[in-house]
């Protein structure tokens, strides 16, 4: 009898398990409960998606059967998409053709969603915002703690994002105001800054790219978002391949696998071949083991291992920002990029190799002493950000300690971290090999 029992705990103890990885079904939740009523009420039909809980991603659309490659995952139809259209046609629409100078498409979808996000049970979009996230982790929306143990390409971009949020509000806060007729209370406290900066977020991490025609009402910036309820759900991932656009025979946005997908499994989507940084800063996630992640050198870490002394130091750097190969120098899972390679044998040239310049840009070999000091270099500039990355590892795990607040945050961060960490060590062991092969 014990025997038989412990048997059945195992049995049961691996379904646990097994269920784990798969996934938690959420769809008996109240919020997903009416979501599927108000798309079934605009034309959408799903049996092969349920939204669930999954260990790595977190939300998520979770298979209801095995999907194969060429199978059509979703297809939401053209009354289930938020868009300019959509904007034009509620109570804004009359003040936004009316205002002077236009309002980009963006700018007003942050308008709307806000607006809507402040109408609550009144909005017709109420089941679609309630499943939408309250925070978000863009560097945007990130502590100044946290965004100065960013790496120093990406602290830059992510600045750059924050004071374009900053920007966006200062001068859209006459065109706020003169909604005043519309709501009971002050356009001051619905418009706030950190309304905008939610709403800013949702249209950048969620909206699906869709071209829409040029309208006169809006200012020429391209109006190519939809924000698209349920489909959002779908999670990013580097290893599978889809084929998503609008029929426009069906009037609905489809998107196609090109990857398997086993019953219970993830549904995954791919946004693009984006790195971490760029995933970072424009999705607010990081994605483990991705094999389009890199680490970037910085323009300032470069120069540091040149001597000042040498008297063509000044006209390398010139050629170099000139031919723009003084950005997107990386190492990869691979090791240095072929563009870092380059700029490092450009530096190295010797006083009577300078004149080789243009070959060296086109990848000739200049010489056997430039080849190797050019990898030596890497060798040492890859040491130094393993130091620096270890550093800023360590900063971290003491800061989660002493801030219980910034623990989402710099979870992230320190995701992103060890991700580079892992790429700094793979490259240099590459350069450990290269290195042997070349003395």
């Amino acid at each position: 009898m014990k025997k038989s029992r412990g048997r059945t705990g195992r049995k049961r103890k691996r379904k646990h398990l097994q269920s784990f990885m798969h996934g938690v079904n959420c769809s008996y939740k109240l919020e997903y409960i009416k979501l599927q009523k108000w798309l079934k009420d605009r034309g959408f039909e799903d049996s092969n998606l349920r939204p669930a809980e999954f260990w790595e991603t977190g939300r998520g659309l979770m298979a209801t059967k095995a999907l194969q490659a060429g199978d059509l995952i979703i297809s939401l139809p053209e009354k289930c998409l938020l868009t300019t259209s959509t904007v034009l046609s509620s109570r804004l629409g009359g003040s936004i053709v009316k205002w002077k100078p236009p309002v980009s498409p963006l700018m007003a979808l942050c308008t709307f969603l806000i607006a809507e996000k402040h109408a609550g049970d009144k909005s017709p979009w109420k089941p679609y915002l309630d499943v939408l996230p309250k925070t978000y982790t863009c560097p945007a929306c990130l502590d100044h703690d946290v965004l100065n143990l960013l790496p120093e390409p990406l602290r830059k971009k992510a600045q750059e994002q924050k004071m374009m949020i900053r920007e966006l509000f200062v001068s859209s806060k006459a065109f706020f105001s003169s909604l005043q007729p519309l709501f009971a209370e002050n356009t001051g406290t619905i418009f706030n800054y950190s309304a905008l900066e939610w709403a800013w977020c949702t249209v950048n991490t969620r909206t699906i790219y869709m071209e829409h025609p040029h309208r006169e009402c809006f200012s020429l910036e391209p109006d190519v978002y939809a924000l698209a309820p349920y489909l959002d759900l779908l999670n990013h991932s580097p290893n599978v391949q889809v084929k998503a656009a609008f029929n426009e025979q069906t009037r609905s946005y489809e998107i196609w696998t090109n990857s398997q997908c086993k019953k219970y499994g993830e549904v995954f989507i791919c946004y693009g071949p984006h790195d971490n940084q760029r995933l970072l800063l424009e999705y607010g996630f990081v994605a483990m083991d991705n094999p389009h992640s890199s680490v970037y050198v910085s323009s300032d870490t470069l120069v540091k291992y040149f001597s000042p002394l040498d008297k063509q130091r000044k006209a390398k750097l010139s050629i170099l920002k000139d031919h723009d190969f003084l950005e997107n120098l990386t190492f990869g899972w691979d090791g240095p990029s072929w563009r870092l390679l380059t700029a490092l044998k450009l530096l190295c040239l010797g006083a009577d190799e300078f004149a080789c310049w243009r070959r060296t840009l086109l990848g000739d070999v200049i010489s056997a002493r430039n080849e190797q000091q050019a990898l030596n270099t890497a060798a040492k500039i890859c040491h130094f950000l393993i130091e620096e990355t270890q550093h800023v590892l360590l900063q971290i795990s003491q800061l989660t300690r002493n801030k219980e607040n910034l623990r989402k945050h710099l979870a992230l961060v320190e995701m992103l971290r060890s991700e580079d960490l892992k790429i700094l060590q793979k490259s240099a062991e590459t350069l450990c090999h290269l290195n042997v092969a070349t003395t």
